[in-house]
Protein backbone atom coordinates (compact mmCIF):
# COMPACT_ATOMS: atom_id res chain seq x y z
CA UNK A 1 0.00 0.00 0.00
CA UNK A 2 0.98 3.87 -0.70
CA UNK A 3 0.79 5.07 3.14
CA UNK A 4 1.03 8.66 4.35
CA UNK A 5 2.30 8.96 7.73
CA UNK A 6 2.27 12.23 10.06
CA UNK A 7 4.93 12.73 12.40
CA UNK A 8 8.01 10.41 11.37
CA UNK A 9 10.69 12.57 13.30
CA UNK A 10 8.62 11.73 16.13
CA UNK A 11 8.71 8.51 18.43
CA UNK A 12 6.08 6.45 17.35
CA UNK A 13 5.61 7.83 13.64
CA UNK A 14 9.83 6.87 13.65
CA UNK A 15 9.11 2.87 14.47
CA UNK A 16 5.67 2.87 12.70
CA UNK A 17 7.48 4.04 9.41
CA UNK A 18 10.57 1.29 9.58
CA UNK A 19 8.05 -1.34 10.54
CA UNK A 20 5.52 -0.53 7.43
CA UNK A 21 8.33 -0.38 5.58
CA UNK A 22 10.20 -3.34 6.42
CA UNK A 23 6.77 -5.57 5.57
CA UNK A 24 6.87 -3.84 1.88
CA UNK A 25 4.79 -0.74 2.24
CA UNK A 26 5.35 2.52 0.20
CA UNK A 27 6.08 5.14 3.20
CA UNK A 28 5.97 8.98 2.86
CA UNK A 29 6.78 10.66 5.91
CA UNK A 30 5.51 13.79 6.92
CA UNK A 31 6.76 15.98 10.09
CA UNK A 32 6.67 19.67 10.82
CA UNK A 33 10.04 19.21 12.84
CA UNK A 34 9.18 21.76 15.79
CA UNK A 35 11.14 22.64 18.55
CA UNK A 36 9.07 21.08 21.30
CA UNK A 37 11.68 19.00 22.14
CA UNK A 38 15.30 18.61 21.09
CA UNK A 39 15.13 18.57 17.28
CA UNK A 40 18.16 17.08 17.37
CA UNK A 41 17.03 13.40 18.56
CA UNK A 42 13.93 13.84 16.02
CA UNK A 43 16.67 14.62 13.10
CA UNK A 44 18.49 11.83 14.42
CA UNK A 45 15.44 9.53 13.42
CA UNK A 46 15.10 10.48 10.11
CA UNK A 47 18.88 9.78 9.91
CA UNK A 48 17.82 6.01 10.92
CA UNK A 49 15.16 6.05 8.37
CA UNK A 50 17.50 7.57 5.45
CA UNK A 51 17.34 11.19 5.67
CA UNK A 52 19.78 13.60 6.43
CA UNK A 53 19.31 16.55 8.03
CA UNK A 54 21.18 18.78 5.14
CA UNK A 55 18.39 17.51 2.91
CA UNK A 56 15.90 18.88 5.37
CA UNK A 57 14.16 21.69 3.75
CA UNK A 58 10.22 23.10 4.02
CA UNK A 59 7.89 21.74 1.65
CA UNK A 60 11.09 19.38 -0.29
CA UNK A 61 10.34 15.63 -1.12
CA UNK A 62 13.27 13.79 0.26
CA UNK A 63 14.35 10.31 -1.07
CA UNK A 64 16.00 8.23 1.81
CA UNK A 65 19.21 6.50 1.01
CA UNK A 66 18.29 3.28 3.32
CA UNK A 67 14.48 2.56 1.99
CA UNK A 68 13.72 2.95 -1.73
CA UNK A 69 10.35 2.89 -0.60
CA UNK A 70 10.81 5.94 1.78
CA UNK A 71 10.38 9.69 0.92
CA UNK A 72 10.27 12.47 3.86
CA UNK A 73 8.82 16.10 3.52
CA UNK A 74 8.88 18.49 6.20
CA UNK A 75 5.33 20.49 6.36
CA UNK A 76 2.91 21.52 9.25
CA UNK A 77 -0.23 20.37 9.03
CA UNK A 78 -2.20 23.98 9.39
CA UNK A 79 -0.28 24.83 6.06
CA UNK A 80 -3.70 23.84 4.11
CA UNK A 81 -2.24 24.79 0.63
CA UNK A 82 0.77 22.70 0.70
CA UNK A 83 -1.37 19.61 2.68
CA UNK A 84 -3.47 19.61 -0.18
CA UNK A 85 -1.07 19.65 -3.04
CA UNK A 86 0.45 16.65 -1.25
CA UNK A 87 -2.67 14.90 -0.98
CA UNK A 88 -3.12 15.58 -4.37
CA UNK A 89 0.12 14.75 -6.27
CA UNK A 90 0.43 11.44 -3.87
CA UNK A 91 -2.74 9.78 -3.85
CA UNK A 92 -2.07 7.97 -0.66
CA UNK A 93 -4.53 4.86 -0.12
CA UNK A 94 -4.54 5.19 3.91
CA UNK A 95 -3.35 7.67 6.04
CA UNK A 96 -1.74 7.36 9.34
CA UNK A 97 -1.89 10.59 11.10
CA UNK A 98 0.38 10.71 13.88
CA UNK A 99 1.60 14.18 13.63
CA UNK A 100 0.53 16.09 17.13
CA UNK A 101 1.25 18.92 19.61
CA UNK A 102 1.76 16.61 22.45
CA UNK A 103 2.19 17.02 25.92
CA UNK A 104 -0.70 17.48 29.49
CA UNK A 105 1.47 19.88 31.20
CA UNK A 106 2.75 21.94 28.26
CA UNK A 107 -0.66 22.32 26.95
CA UNK A 108 -1.51 24.56 30.35
CA UNK A 109 1.10 27.62 28.91
CA UNK A 110 1.18 27.11 25.60
CA UNK A 111 -2.68 26.69 24.01
CA UNK A 112 -2.81 28.00 21.29
CA UNK A 113 -0.05 25.19 19.47
CA UNK A 114 -2.85 22.58 20.51
CA UNK A 115 -5.30 24.51 18.27
CA UNK A 116 -2.90 25.25 15.55
CA UNK A 117 -2.18 21.66 15.14
CA UNK A 118 -4.16 19.20 16.50
CA UNK A 119 -7.79 21.01 15.75
CA UNK A 120 -6.66 23.02 12.15
CA UNK A 121 -3.81 20.49 11.25
CA UNK A 122 -6.41 17.05 11.67
CA UNK A 123 -9.33 19.69 9.81
CA UNK A 124 -6.92 19.44 6.53
CA UNK A 125 -6.38 15.47 7.65
CA UNK A 126 -9.77 14.69 7.36
CA UNK A 127 -11.09 17.18 4.38
CA UNK A 128 -8.26 15.98 2.08
CA UNK A 129 -8.99 12.16 3.29
CA UNK A 130 -12.64 12.72 1.96
CA UNK A 131 -11.72 14.57 -1.23
CA UNK A 132 -9.27 12.02 -2.01
CA UNK A 133 -10.69 9.11 -1.42
CA UNK A 134 -8.56 7.64 1.14
CA UNK A 135 -9.80 4.00 1.82
CA UNK A 136 -8.71 4.23 5.44
CA UNK A 137 -8.10 7.10 8.23
CA UNK A 138 -6.22 6.11 11.13
CA UNK A 139 -5.26 8.97 13.62
CA UNK A 140 -3.48 8.63 17.27
CA UNK A 141 -5.75 10.27 20.44
CA UNK A 142 -5.06 9.62 23.79
CA UNK A 143 -5.44 8.20 27.28
CA UNK A 144 -6.06 12.02 28.63
CA UNK A 145 -9.34 11.65 27.17
CA UNK A 146 -10.45 9.67 30.04
CA UNK A 147 -10.00 12.68 32.23
CA UNK A 148 -12.27 12.68 35.56
CA UNK A 149 -13.32 8.73 34.72
CA UNK A 150 -12.42 6.51 37.51
CA UNK A 151 -13.91 3.33 36.61
CA UNK A 152 -11.48 0.88 35.50
CA UNK A 153 -10.30 -0.40 33.35
CA UNK A 154 -11.10 2.78 30.86
CA UNK A 155 -12.86 1.48 27.97
CA UNK A 156 -14.14 3.03 24.59
CA UNK A 157 -17.68 2.36 25.71
CA UNK A 158 -17.44 4.74 28.68
CA UNK A 159 -18.67 8.12 28.03
CA UNK A 160 -15.27 10.87 28.07
CA UNK A 161 -16.95 14.50 28.19
CA UNK A 162 -14.86 15.55 30.93
CA UNK A 163 -11.11 16.20 29.84
CA UNK A 164 -8.75 17.90 32.66
CA UNK A 165 -6.29 19.55 29.93
CA UNK A 166 -6.21 21.27 26.79
CA UNK A 167 -4.42 18.11 25.09
CA UNK A 168 -7.23 15.75 25.96
CA UNK A 169 -9.94 17.90 24.74
CA UNK A 170 -8.31 18.18 21.27
CA UNK A 171 -7.85 14.42 20.99
CA UNK A 172 -11.72 14.16 22.35
CA UNK A 173 -12.56 16.74 19.39
CA UNK A 174 -10.42 14.68 16.94
CA UNK A 175 -12.68 11.72 17.69
CA UNK A 176 -16.02 13.86 17.43
CA UNK A 177 -14.78 15.48 14.33
CA UNK A 178 -13.63 11.86 12.69
CA UNK A 179 -17.06 10.90 13.51
CA UNK A 180 -18.78 13.70 11.58
CA UNK A 181 -16.63 12.79 8.65
CA UNK A 182 -17.34 9.00 8.93
CA UNK A 183 -21.25 9.67 8.81
CA UNK A 184 -21.17 12.35 6.34
CA UNK A 185 -19.13 11.12 3.61
CA UNK A 186 -18.68 7.11 4.95
CA UNK A 187 -14.84 8.15 5.26
CA UNK A 188 -13.57 4.66 7.60
CA UNK A 189 -11.52 6.35 10.70
CA UNK A 190 -10.34 4.40 13.31
CA UNK A 191 -8.85 6.67 16.85
CA UNK A 192 -6.57 4.92 18.79
CA UNK A 193 -6.12 5.86 22.22
CA UNK A 194 -2.46 5.56 23.08
CA UNK A 195 -1.46 4.21 26.77
CA UNK A 196 1.91 5.78 28.14
CA UNK A 197 4.44 5.05 25.42
CA UNK A 198 7.58 4.18 26.34
CA UNK A 199 10.66 2.51 24.60
CA UNK A 200 13.97 3.17 22.49
CA UNK A 201 14.40 6.86 20.97
CA UNK A 202 11.19 7.69 22.75
CA UNK A 203 10.27 11.25 23.95
CA UNK A 204 12.61 13.34 26.41
CA UNK A 205 9.75 14.88 28.30
CA UNK A 206 7.81 11.48 29.41
CA UNK A 207 8.65 9.60 32.37
CA UNK A 208 11.39 7.18 31.76
CA UNK A 209 13.40 10.14 29.76
CA UNK A 210 13.43 12.31 32.36
CA UNK A 211 14.34 9.79 35.54
CA UNK A 212 17.05 7.76 33.68
CA UNK A 213 18.67 11.39 32.80
CA UNK A 214 18.21 12.66 36.13
CA UNK A 215 19.49 9.60 38.23
CA UNK A 216 22.52 9.48 35.77
CA UNK A 217 23.29 13.35 36.69
CA UNK A 218 22.16 12.67 40.37
CA UNK A 219 19.85 15.16 40.22
CA UNK A 220 16.45 14.57 42.32
CA UNK A 221 13.08 13.57 40.11
CA UNK A 222 9.62 14.99 40.45
CA UNK A 223 7.54 12.70 41.84
CA UNK A 224 3.80 13.92 41.69
CA UNK A 225 0.76 12.82 43.53
CA UNK A 226 3.80 11.38 45.88
CA UNK A 227 4.50 8.55 43.87
CA UNK A 228 0.84 7.45 44.47
CA UNK A 229 0.46 6.81 40.17
CA UNK A 230 -0.37 4.01 38.24
CA UNK A 231 0.51 3.89 34.46
CA UNK A 232 -0.93 1.44 31.75
CA UNK A 233 2.92 1.78 30.25
CA UNK A 234 3.01 0.42 26.96
CA UNK A 235 6.09 -0.81 24.59
CA UNK A 236 6.65 0.95 21.67
CA UNK A 237 6.74 -2.59 19.24
CA UNK A 238 3.32 -3.08 21.14
CA UNK A 239 1.72 -0.19 20.03
CA UNK A 240 3.13 -0.04 16.28
CA UNK A 241 1.86 -4.14 16.35
CA UNK A 242 -1.66 -2.56 17.20
CA UNK A 243 -1.05 0.19 14.30
CA UNK A 244 -0.19 -2.17 12.13
CA UNK A 245 -3.46 -4.49 12.85
CA UNK A 246 -5.94 -1.81 12.76
CA UNK A 247 -4.48 0.08 9.29
CA UNK A 248 -5.10 -3.43 8.11
CA UNK A 249 -8.86 -3.56 9.10
CA UNK A 250 -11.06 -1.15 7.38
CA UNK A 251 -13.57 -0.34 9.79
CA UNK A 252 -17.45 -0.71 8.37
CA UNK A 253 -20.57 0.37 10.79
CA UNK A 254 -21.68 -1.32 13.39
CA UNK A 255 -25.02 -3.29 12.72
CA UNK A 256 -25.90 -3.56 16.89
CA UNK A 257 -25.45 0.50 17.17
CA UNK A 258 -28.48 2.19 18.26
CA UNK A 259 -29.44 6.13 19.23
CA UNK A 260 -30.97 4.73 21.82
CA UNK A 261 -28.26 3.30 23.96
CA UNK A 262 -25.06 4.96 21.92
CA UNK A 263 -22.04 2.80 22.21
CA UNK A 264 -19.34 5.81 21.84
CA UNK A 265 -16.50 3.24 19.83
CA UNK A 266 -18.53 2.79 18.02
CA UNK A 267 -21.56 3.93 15.25
CA UNK A 268 -23.61 2.81 12.33
CA UNK A 269 -20.55 4.68 10.18
CA UNK A 270 -17.60 3.25 9.45
CA UNK A 271 -15.73 4.87 12.89
CA UNK A 272 -14.19 2.92 15.50
CA UNK A 273 -12.36 3.50 18.64
CA UNK A 274 -10.08 1.27 19.89
CA UNK A 275 -7.39 1.49 23.37
CA UNK A 276 -4.12 0.46 22.83
CA UNK A 277 -2.38 -0.12 26.25
CA UNK A 278 -0.85 -3.29 28.11
CA UNK A 279 -3.54 -3.64 29.95
CA UNK A 280 -1.24 -3.67 33.36
CA UNK A 281 -0.83 -0.81 35.03
CA UNK A 282 2.38 -0.57 36.74
CA UNK A 283 3.03 1.99 40.13
CA UNK A 284 5.06 4.77 39.42
CA UNK A 285 6.88 4.13 42.41
CA UNK A 286 7.80 0.28 40.87
CA UNK A 287 8.93 1.60 37.71
CA UNK A 288 11.37 4.19 38.92
CA UNK A 289 12.80 1.05 41.04
CA UNK A 290 12.77 -0.91 38.29
CA UNK A 291 14.56 2.14 36.58
CA UNK A 292 16.89 1.99 39.71
CA UNK A 293 17.92 -1.43 39.43
CA UNK A 294 19.24 -1.57 35.56
CA UNK A 295 21.62 1.90 36.15
CA UNK A 296 23.06 0.28 39.84
CA UNK A 297 22.15 3.78 41.06
CA UNK A 298 19.26 5.18 43.23
CA UNK A 299 16.88 8.18 42.58
CA UNK A 300 16.69 11.13 44.80
CA UNK A 301 13.17 11.35 45.04
CA UNK A 302 11.17 14.96 45.09
CA UNK A 303 7.60 14.15 46.15
CA UNK A 304 4.86 16.62 44.88
CA UNK A 305 1.20 16.99 44.60
CA UNK A 306 -0.76 15.77 41.92
CA UNK A 307 -0.21 18.19 39.18
CA UNK A 308 -2.93 20.24 36.92
CA UNK A 309 -4.16 17.71 33.82
CA UNK A 310 -2.55 14.96 35.47
CA UNK A 311 -4.48 11.42 36.63
CA UNK A 312 -3.43 9.22 39.25
CA UNK A 313 -4.26 6.25 37.18
CA UNK A 314 -4.84 4.69 34.03
CA UNK A 315 -5.60 1.20 32.53
CA UNK A 316 -6.72 0.24 29.15
CA UNK A 317 -9.32 -2.21 28.55
CA UNK A 318 -7.80 -4.12 25.14
CA UNK A 319 -10.54 -6.47 25.19
CA UNK A 320 -12.31 -4.77 22.07
CA UNK A 321 -9.09 -4.42 19.79
CA UNK A 322 -8.20 -7.94 20.39
CA UNK A 323 -11.39 -9.42 19.89
CA UNK A 324 -10.89 -7.17 16.10
CA UNK A 325 -7.27 -7.72 15.30
CA UNK A 326 -5.98 -10.15 17.73
CA UNK A 327 -3.70 -7.69 19.95
CA UNK A 328 -2.01 -8.99 22.27
CA UNK A 329 0.55 -6.92 23.99
CA UNK A 330 4.16 -9.14 25.03
CA UNK A 331 6.46 -6.57 26.61
CA UNK A 332 6.39 -6.63 30.32
CA UNK A 333 8.05 -3.55 31.92
CA UNK A 334 11.43 -4.67 32.91
CA UNK A 335 11.94 -5.74 29.75
CA UNK A 336 10.92 -2.48 27.78
CA UNK A 337 13.26 -0.58 30.31
CA UNK A 338 16.08 -2.36 29.66
CA UNK A 339 15.91 -2.66 26.22
CA UNK A 340 15.24 1.85 26.57
CA UNK A 341 18.33 1.86 28.89
CA UNK A 342 20.58 0.16 26.60
CA UNK A 343 19.40 2.18 23.58
CA UNK A 344 20.02 5.28 25.75
CA UNK A 345 23.26 4.55 26.81
CA UNK A 346 24.71 3.69 22.88
CA UNK A 347 22.68 6.97 21.73
CA UNK A 348 24.16 9.07 24.09
CA UNK A 349 27.65 7.78 24.14
CA UNK A 350 28.13 8.80 20.30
Amino acid sequence: MKILVTGTAGFIGFHLAKQLLERGDEVVGLDSINDYYDINLKYARLAECGVGRAEVAYGKIIKSSKYSLYRFIQLELEDRESVARLFAEERFERVCNLAAQAGVRYSLANPYAYIDSNIMGFMNILENCRHNTIKHLVYASSSSVYGLNEKMPFSTSDSVDHPISLYAASKKANELMAHSYSHLFGLPTTGLRFFTVYGPWGRPDMALFIFTKAILEGKPIDVFNNGNMRRDFTYIDDIVKGIVYVLDKIPSGNPVWTGMDPDPGSSHSPYRLYNIGNSSPVSLMDFIREIEKNLGRKAILNLLPLQDGDVPATWADIVPLNHDTGYEPSVKVPEGIKNFLAWHTEFYKK
